[in-house]
């Protein structure tokens, strides 16, 4: 049996087997994955600026958008709060109601992307009952959010110059979710012992230049035979056993 341990997603737990995540309702105790609002290093000065509404949140994710495309297709430098406002369809002056700066919009958008997309692997990962097949539904999982979010490596990258904080941030918490994962199963013999760690940070970067190379620079998704490459590289580096 692999060991359970509960790792909280926002209001979801998802319980680590050996195999998996898997998602019990309201679930008590366990490591938290919550989003936080910023790290101590990169919280802003002003309080961010909460929407009471849903017309207000409707229009703070319209901007969110057309951020995440103005930086993704300009980066950072090349966007402004004026061609934000102008994608978005809204007054420059409704861009102060839900955002002090620039900064604060790129920065809030690297959290954000970086939290929802933890959320699709983590649910994806949770569908599939055997390791050979999670780990697959994982990576996959990250290259389709890739596919649907092609300013994602421009923006996460150009983090580092931003907000960096927010930038290891994104990278930390994604390491965090992995290496619970990977703990457990050399904990239940899945896949023998080794440095979790390392390997937890291999397999991020294996992924990550796959949708590099993929996704980003060839604008689509890797085929069949190049996901089973990838996987056997996987399941073989690990030592994964059959179930």
């Amino acid at each position: 049996m692999w060991p359970r341990q509960a790792l909280k997603y926002d209001s979801l737990t998802f319980s680590i087997d050996s195999r998996l995540l898997r998602a019990d309702q309201n679930e008590q105790g366990g490591i938290s994955m919550s989003e936080p609002v910023a790290s101590q290093a990169s919280k802003p000065l002003l309080a961010p600026i909460v929407p009471a509404t849903a017309r207000g949140k409707a229009t703070r994710r319209r901007l969110l958008i057309a951020a995440e495309q103005e930086f993704g297709d300009k980066g950072f430098h090349g966007s402004s709060v004026n061609s934000i406002t102008s994608r978005a369809d809204v007054g420059q002056g409704t861009f102060y109601l839900y955002f002090h700066s620039k900064e604060e919009i790129f920065s809030t958008l690297v959290r954000e992307i970086g939290h929802e997309m933890r959320k699709q692997i983590a649910v994806s990962m949770n569908a599939e009952p055997q390791p050979e097949a999670s780990l697959r539904a994982g990576v996959q999982a990250f290259l389709n959010f890739a596919q649907k979010h092609p300013g994602l490596f421009r923006i996460v990258e150009e983090s580092q110059f931003v907000d960096e904080p927010a930038h290891r941030d994104y990278y930390e918490h994604l390491g965090s979710g992995y290496q619970v994962a990977v703990d457990a199963a050399q904990a239940s013999g899945a896949i023998p012992s080794g440095n979790a760690e390392v390997r937890t940070w291999a397999i991020i970067g294996a992924t990550h230049f796959l949708g590099l190379r993929y996704c980003l620079w060839q604008g689509r998704l890797p085929t069949q035979d190049v996901m089973d490459e990838a996987l056997r590289f996987f399941t073989q580096g690990l030592g994964l056993r059959k179930a």
